[in-house]
């Protein structure tokens, strides 16, 4: 990123209207979080001081591009951050400010979205089962490949909203799983790519690129095995599956519906253990506003464990205010 290229900008639009020019003269701070299980969030804070501003209506749809300005020797340009639905406004002071929430999916009083179910699925697949979710909410389901056809015996949705079914199929299948304008995306962690195939180009990140870096290796017993129980209705009885070395398996608390079942969550257990020993949080000095979730990324000029490490983006919070435009990411290793 040049230093020269060093003015913060956005786009807003609120149901297709633009309201940038009374926005960016009124902005406190606009923030934006990428999370791998949940729904993207946005957060911008406006000066009220005057009274002026009206308060969007909840369920307003917010469009969102930040970038930077072109420095003398770099074109930046805008980058689309996609759709949010407003969830949440607060009017505060003094001094008087808005606040406005939004998300990437329907979290408002009127959507179904969180409400729990009551719902059961047999001999199908990972995709038929999105394709369900995602149909009942309105969203384009865009699944992966790789999980598309991922046979599954038995689905229970039992007293269990779509929100917490989709969280719980990713976290069973290693699975990226979240909604972003209009989309249910569901896809392998670390993949290296978009859940409709798109690869993601790996990004370097230098240490002078950086504020402030915070790199934590936990010192936790190694997981080479995990196991899981599933009912076994012909034998009357629980039966264990592991993934992995038998020995000294790590165990799951949950019975599964079957061996399938109890397979993949063991699997996906295992894969997650993988990537948890070591973590890295880096403040970039100036925002990057092409950063996601599931980006590799490489670094330089740390220390050489650091350096050898290839990551993987978990999380990523941009934020822009007077200050400037920084980006807070949260790394993991990639397998």
């Amino acid at each position: 990123m040049s230093q020269l290229a060093n003015i913060p900008d956005f786009k807003v639009t609120l149901d297709g209207k633009d309201l940038t020019g009374s926005i960016r003269p009124r902005l406190v701070t606009l923030s934006i979080t990428d999370r791998r299980d949940d729904a993207d969030q946005l957060e911008i804070v406006i000066d009220d001081t005057d009274g002026r501003v009206a308060l969007p209506a909840i369920g307003a749809s917010l469009t969102v591009a930040i970038g930077w300005k072109a420095g003398p020797d770099v074109t930046i340009g805008l980058v689309n951050k996609g759709t949010f639905l407003v969830d949440e406004v607060t009017h505060e002071g003094p001094p008087d400010t808005i606040r406005i929430t939004a998300r990437s999916a329907n979290f408002t009083a009127t959507s179904d979205f969180r409400n729990r179910r009551e719902h059961a699925w047999t001999d199908t697949t990972i995709a038929a089962v999105l394709h369900d979710v995602a149909t009942r909410n309105g969203w384009t389901l865009k699944v992966s490949d790789d999980v598309a056809a991922t046979p599954l015996a038995s689905v229970h949705q039992s007293r269990e909203s779509d929100a917490a079914l989709i969280r719980r199929l990713g976290r069973e299948h290693d699975c990226v799983a979240t909604i972003k304008a209009g989309n249910l995306l569901f896809g392998p962690v670390g993949s290296g790519k978009t859940p409709s195939g798109k690869t993601l180009p790996t990004f370097t990140f230098k240490r002078g690129d950086g504020d402030r870096h915070n790199y934590q290796l936990a010192k936790r017993e190694e997981v080479t095995g995990v196991s899981a129980s599933y009912h076994d209705r012909g034998e009357a009885k629980k039966v264990r599956v592991v993934a992995g070395t038998k020995k000294g398996a790590k165990h799951l608390s949950r019975v599964y519906a079957n061996k399938g079942a109890a397979d993949t969550a063991a699997k996906a257990a295992l894969g997650r253990a993988g990537r948890q020993p070591a973590k890295l949080e880096i403040t970039a000095a100036y925002g990057v506003a092409e950063l996601s979730i599931e980006r590799p990324v490489t670094v330089q000029g740390f220390k050489a464990e650091i350096d050898a490490t290839p990551w993987l983006i978990s999380e990523v919070a941009h934020r822009i205010e007077a200050q400037g435009f920084v980006s807070a990411i949260s790394l993991e290793p990639r397998k």
